[in-house]
């Protein structure tokens, strides 16, 4: 795997992440979203696996990401006020930044990080796409519907609680 696209792959993946946690306009974290799950795909392609890169941007990226933008736009939400940061939340975010400090401490001490030599040339089991097929039409056919299905209701419902209703007067 080439070196220079893996890490600005990761950069724009990494950066595009933290943009999505971090930004308060949320129609701007859905398209920070969406570069980070194109970004991975990108990694997925250098992979070569390319199926997966495909179903990432058709599925994630094309799909729930435009439906993460119709709701927010639909919904029409303002930003809010911020509440004010407290000792608590500073304590937490000191603890988990320790926490990752020294998880990364610990990778890069350890040298985890180098390359393994390469393996043998072998088929990957379930790397062909009638596999993938099989799989989804036989084995994970109602999960995939279920979810589908709690999609849909999760749309209509926004659509119901978005919905401005005139006040109705009485005819006497």
């Amino acid at each position: 795997m080439p070196a220079l696209p893996f890490y600005l792959l990761s950069a724009i993946t990494a950066g595009c992440a933290i943009g999505a946690v971090a930004l308060r306009n949320t129609v701007t974290a859905a398209f920070c979203l969406l570069g980070s799950l194109l970004g991975m795909s990108g990694l997925f392609v250098l992979l070569d696996a390319y199926l997966l890169a495909a179903l990432l941007v058709l599925v994630y990226a094309g799909a729930i990401v435009a439906l993460f933008v119709f709701i927010v736009m639909l919904l029409d939400v303002r930003g809010s006020d911020s509440r004010p940061t407290t000792r608590v939340s500073l304590a937490a975010a000191g603890v988990a930044f320790a926490v990752l400090g020294a998880g990364l401490a610990v990778t890069f001490g350890r040298n985890l990080l180098t390359t393994p030599a390469p393996l043998a040339e072998a088929p990957g089991l379930g790397a062909s796409l009638k596999f993938y097929g099989e799989q989804l039409f036989t084995t994970y056919l109602l999960p995939v519907q279920i979810v589908g299905f709690l999609l849909l209701i999760a749309m209509l419902g926004v659509i119901v609680i978005s919905k401005r209703f005139a006040p109705v007067e009485d005819a006497k």
